[in-house]
């Protein structure tokens, strides 16, 4: 019987473009996005042998891109930057449509964009990383606890806390 690892490679592909999109929020540059998707993506193969056949393998290479992340500006002995703009669009103007409410004030004049973009820079690391793994790629609170690294109860404190120091910067579109 094959090993199921062995469709590792193909099955990673799938999952790039969600890759991509975070690495792009975390870095703000896109050929250094590519740089971290195809570390990330190197990784993975190398730590193949890691990998649980039956686990969440997006939730898994979402993990190694975080580390990664983290590992590269660690050695270059920079903090991350702030939040791509893109986010900024996932995040306001996304979330009230989907709510079926008509655009808050300052969304197209690209008020909410810099107003969410400021407000998510005073966000901690730790509370902007949850805001951007449940809020944005859409991850289940136990996808962003294995992601992180921490419970899921943690998780769910953060991601509280993260919305209402938003909540509360954002004030001014919050009916």
């Amino acid at each position: 019987m094959d090993d199921p690892r062995s469709e590792l490679p193909a099955e990673a592909l799938t999952h790039l473009d969600g890759l991509y999109n975070l690495a792009r929020w975390l870095v703000r540059d896109p050929a250094e996005a590519e740089d971290l998707v195809q570390e990330t993506y190197l990784r993975a193969l190398r730590g193949s042998h890691q990998f649980q056949p039956g686990t969440n393998l997006r939730a898994w290479l979402f993990q190694i891109l975080r580390n990664t992340f983290f590992t590269q500006y660690r050695k270059r002995g920079r903090e991350p930057e702030a939040v791509d703009p893109d986010v900024l669009d996932a995040l306001g103007a996304r979330r009230v449509t989907e709510r079926g409410g008509e655009s808050p004030p300052g969304v197209a004049s690209g008020t909410l964009r810099a107003d969410l973009r400021a407000a998510l820079d005073q966000l901690p690391e730790d509370y902007r990383a949850v805001v951007l793994l449940a809020d944005v790629e859409d991850f289940t609170m136990s996808e962003v606890a294995d992601i992180l690294g921490c419970p899921v109860g943690t998780v769910k404190s953060r991601l509280f806390r993260a919305r209402a120091i938003l909540q509360e910067l954002l004030r001014d579109y919050v009916r």
